[in-house]
């Protein structure tokens, strides 16, 4: 069981048009896994994933919000497993300390990972 925070980041939560595609891309890709809540699902939370979080069924993606960042020890690797899974790879960025790339999952969520390499 994981530790809670008082004011901390707990949770999160990605909308799932298509939920099937979200386990599968999202367990390929970083490894995460699923445990499906009622039936259909009507609502599906993943672990493995850093922060526990899960995919609000039946929901479209929507640009613009917060962006998850994800890490990774080798980001060229990640980027093929993301390419992999059926992501699209969006902008990359170089900074002081290390670069990212920005992704859009099969449902439109869009992400990023970032490593210090």
């Amino acid at each position: 069981m994981s530790e809670h925070k008082n004011g901390g980041i707990d949770y999160i939560e990605l909308p799932a048009a298509d939920v099937a595609k979200a386990k599968r891309f999202y367990g390929e890709a970083f490894g995460w896994t699923f445990q499906d809540w009622g039936p259909g699902p009507q609502y599906v939370s993943f672990s493995n994933a850093g922060l526990e979080g899960g995919f609000r069924v039946g929901e479209a993606a929507a640009q613009g919000g917060a962006l998850v960042i994800l890490y990774a020890s080798d980001l060229d690797a990640m980027e093929q497993r993301v390419i992999d899974a059926g992501g699209t790879i969006g902008a990359k960025h170089e900074f002081p300390g290390g670069r990212r790339f920005h992704f859009t999952d099969p449902n439109g969520n869009e992400l990023a990972v970032w490593s210090e390499q």
